[in-house]
């Protein structure tokens, strides 16, 4: 990215990677903050692959899939690059076109894409099985020697997960229960809600510890408060300490 933005005036490259990070940063925890940074830095630089990757990922993090597919072909278009064709196949399921994603997941492009971007298109091809309502079929596109293998990589957990979910939608809860339990083994940053979902096949049910505890908490301080001031803190931060516990 640094590379391209050196094509660029120095002022406006500085405005541009300053865009580029904010989109960096609120990706996640506010897709429509990093979407407005996005369409920023396409305005000042839109002839910049690397602006128009991002901006894609933006539209795509706030369903705007459209404006999203729009952008990855024009990265691609510039760069020859294949590695965007996963999200591009999954834009077309967000815009009601799973054959169309099916059609690439069958693509030349998917021979070139490395072990992550193919397990990428098989996690997209299974999920337009599933919007077509081929619920069998998707099973079947998600069983493969990445998911069989015992190592864990980067993708792991979603594969895994996804496998789990599609054995569930057609009722082979005891195998869906196993590989929710796998995908939790994986998931090292709590990228699924692997370890909800098995909690919830086991019929765990989590209550508000936090809640409870400040209500009883609430109470302890105004019956210690008839004795002492200090009783009352000290009950107050014995209530604190008392907490509980993520397609």
């Amino acid at each position: 990215m640094r590379q391209e933005l050196q094509s660029l005036p120095k002022t406006l490259a500085e405005d541009v990677a300053r865009n580029l990070v904010m989109v960096a940063r609120l990706i996640d925890e506010d897709p429509e903050g990093a979407y407005g940074y996005s369409r920023v830095a396409l305005r000042l630089a839109s002839r910049v692959a690397a602006v128009r990757e991002a901006a894609g990922f933006a539209a795509y993090a706030s369903q705007k899939y459209s404006e999203a597919l729009a952008e990855f072909r024009a990265a691609r278009r510039m760069t020859g690059n294949v590695d965007l064709w996963p999200l591009m196949a999954d834009c077309e399921r967000g815009l009601g076109r799973p054959e169309k994603a099916l059609d690439m997941a069958g693509a030349p492009e998917v021979h070139k894409l490395d072990k992550a971007g193919q397990v990428e298109m098989r996690l997209v091809a299974a999920g337009a099985r599933r919007d077509m309502g081929q619920l069998e079929a998707a099973i079947v596109t998600l069983q493969s020697p990445e998911l069989a293998s015992g190592s864990v990589q980067p993708w792991t957990a979603r594969l895994r997960y996804a496998y789990a979910d599609a054995l569930l939608a057609v009722g082979r809860e005891s195998e869906a229960r196993e590989w929710f339990a796998k995908a939790v083994e994986a998931d090292r940053d709590g990228s699924t809600d692997a370890s909800d979902r098995l909690a919830e096949l086991d019929g765990v049910e989590f209550t508000d510890a936090l809640d409870e505890s400040d209500e009883d908490g609430g109470d302890g301080e105004n019956e210690a408060k008839g004795e002492s001031g200090d009783a009352a803190t000290s009950d107050a931060d014995t209530s604190d300490a008392d907490t509980s516990d993520k397609d």
